[in-house]
């Protein structure tokens, strides 16, 4: 009776087969996440103790989704084998255009890219054993290299990828269409010239490195610190903690200023005195402020202090050092510490600053 009911058929396979199909996907759910950690451990092996630095955890929380989607795909492939379709919808064959070429075609596509999107997060995480490799060393250079570096893999495997997908699922030829992007490569070059301009810039960049990944830069109106180098575009992270991209061209044909190249940082403005201070007093004022920027820290010697204008209603002094050091950090923390010890300097020789006023003279005829 049992025999019969599973031999029983329904729109042309039997209960069997259905049970073959359905119990199959059933078992990929169930041990899909445990069968997805375990190849991901193994996978994991393979790079030996180059990935140990990053650690087995980052590995398994990259790897594990794309290794788990691989598997459910070959789980509902191995299950499908055992069911036909229905010889009374009379479909055309697979090599022709109908239902059976849809579905095949549609299924080998994702399975084509379950497998790249595998092999696109083990690119990432040799991305991130790079990056930990740099962190510990000076030199910014490799900084600003692996993310390129990595780009280019990611490209180069996206090619790999649609290359297998035309010449295998959808039989291109792809010496002829090769052929053809060669012939038609002068019209795409100039169609896509600012792309091209932008990555010959990127290239431009790495050889001639105006600047490197974590340099302070000003680009046009842009100020901030250099955190990608990418084909097309710099990211720079401006001083607000906005992300500002920037073309790759732009950044080698405009005047760039790279802050992180200074040696020292300037400071220069003018503090104005009250008209009731007595010359002595001005005098005091520029020698004290001048021998605390010159035992400073964090200035050096060619600092200047200097009585400048009279102005409209102050006495101006200009008061001029340089940090030693590129750092915005560091910059603004000794302007303020130098700004409260003028303020103690002033008030000291019995002074004040003076603010804009205007003095009118009444007289009584």
């Amino acid at each position: 009776m049992e025999t019969e009911f599973l031999l029983t058929e329904i729109l042309g396979n039997t209960i069997k087969e259905y049970a073959w199909f359905f119990g199959a996907v059933l078992l990929g759910f169930i041990f899909k996440k445990l069968i997805s950690k375990y190849l991901s451990h193994l996978l994991f092996k393979v790079l030996g103790e180059k990935g140990v630095e990053v650690g087995i955890e980052k590995f398994d929380k990259l790897l594990t989704k794309p290794i788990g989607f691989c598997i459910m795909l070959s789980v509902i492939y191995i299950g499908s084998t055992h069911i036909q379709y229905p010889a009374v919808w009379n479909l055309n064959p697979e090599n022709e255009i109908g239902l059976k070429m849809f579905i095949n075609k549609g299924f080998s596509l994702i399975y084509v890219y379950s497998i790249f999107w595998i092999i696109l997060k083990v690119i990432d995480f040799i991305g991130l054993i790079l990056n930990k490799r740099a962190e510990a060393t000076e030199n910014k250079m490799d900084d600003q290299l692996i993310p390129f570096i990595i780009e280019i893999a990611k490209i180069i495997t996206y090619v790999f990828a649609l290359v297998i997908v035309m010449g295998n699922i959808f039989e291109v030829n792809i010496t002829a269409l090769a052929t053809g992007l060669g012939i038609g490569g002068l019209a795409l070059a100039m169609a896509s010239k600012e792309s091209l301009e932008n990555l010959l810039g990127s290239f431009t960049i790495f050889f001639d490195q105006p600047f490197t990944v974590g340099d302070i830069v000003t680009v046009g109106a842009v100020t901030g610190v250099v955190e990608k180098v990418g084909f097309r575009s710099t990211r720079i992270r401006t001083f607000d903690k906005s992300l500002v991209t920037v073309p790759n061209k732009k950044m080698i044909d405009a005047e760039l200023d790279n802050l992180g190249l200074r040696p020292v940082r300037r400071v220069k403005f003018n503090i104005g005195l009250t008209y009731e201070t007595a010359p002595e007093q001005i005098k005091a004022i520029v020698s004290d402020i001048q021998e605390m920027i010159n035992l400073h820290e964090k200035t050096n010697q060619d600092g200047r202090v200097r009585f400048q204008e009279f102005g409209s209603s102050s006495l101006d002094i200009m008061v001029m050092y340089f940090v030693d050091s590129p750092k915005w950090e560091d910059l603004i923390n000794v302007k303020e510490d130098v700004n409260y010890k003028i303020m103690e300097i002033v008030k000291k020789h019995n002074s004040d600053f003076a603010f804009p006023s205007t003095t009118v003279y009444l007289q009584k005829n």
